[in-house]
């Protein structure tokens, strides 16, 4: 967005909210609508008076009667349309924090979607990455030195390093510092691992960002980046007593995953 650039900036909140089976909710945007038609995570502009999690309460009680009694920061996205520029605030609603019958107060279309497998179309341009990156499971296991686990509805989620990567597997850790933006055409999935707030700016192109931790000024930083807003999937690897200290405080900001790193020593 440039200081000349006529259209304004809209703020304005989204809802990944999940249901029992780990489905994803997506609406369609009702006529009379900009986009009408499209698939999307339902939301609705922030108002002077309000904060992002009253916007979201107020914008799925009118669209689709539910009440959301808690959410969580996942992603924040700005999006050029032809009408304004979207500053998006993601905020992720599990099975647990939200009641009622869905309606559809709008006329719109409703239906739940597994990540990695949607079957609606077309979808909202802003929320079309939004889907690779849903597929990333929320808890992760294993070694960076050897592979990163975990598990989607669609099965297995596995993460190999670049150096240990055969031919068929999709999905790479590479650090950030080796990669310098060489493309991975094998890869379906681009993982990079950094270790300080200076590395941050230069993987904004990765599917997914493994922040190493070692020490306590480093995990602060984590939680300031992720306060600020991150605009793709950030777990987070640290040693077992500082994800003791910092866990619930990063998931609360926005982590999308944290990790037991046993192989960095804290300091």
């Amino acid at each position: 967005m440039t200081p000349n650039d006529p259209r304004p900036l809209v703020r304005v909140v989204a809802g990944i909210v999940l249901n029992e089976n780990g489905d994803y909710l997506l609406s369609s945007r009702p006529e009379g609508k900009p986009y009408a038609g499209y698939w999307e995570f339902a939301g609705g502009k922030v108002e002077a008076d309000e904060s992002e999690f009253a916007a979201l309460q107020r914008e799925f009680a009118e669209e689709l009667g539910i009440r959301i009694h808690r959410a969580t920061p996942w992603l924040t996205k700005i999006h050029a349309y032809e009408h304004a520029h979207v500053h998006l605030r993601f905020l992720r609603v599990a099975a647990h924090e939200w009641s009622g019958e869905l309606q559809a107060k709008e006329g719109q279309q409703w239906s739940w979607q597994k990540a990695g497998d949607f079957t609606v179309s077309p979808m909202l341009p802003a929320n079309g990455p939004l889907l690779k990156s849903l597929s990333v499971p929320t808890v992760l296991t294993g070694r960076l030195k050897t592979a990163v686990c975990g598990e989607n509805r669609m099965g297995e989620y596995r993460v190999v390093p670049y150096h240990l990567a055969e031919p068929h597997h999709r999905r790479l850790l590479i650090d950030a510092a080796e990669w310098g933006g060489k493309p991975l055409p094998q890869a379906e999935s681009i993982w990079l691992l950094i270790r300080s707030p200076e590395e941050w700016p230069q993987v904004q192109d990765a599917d997914v960002v493994v922040w190493q931790v070692a020490d306590p000024q480093t995990a602060e930083a984590v939680a300031a980046r992720l306060t600020q807003g991150v605009s793709l999937p950030l777990v987070v690897a640290a040693p077992p007593p500082l994800l003791a200290q910092y866990r619930s405080r990063w998931l609360a900001a926005g982590a999308h995953a944290v990790l037991a790193d046993e192989e960095t020593e804290a300091v």
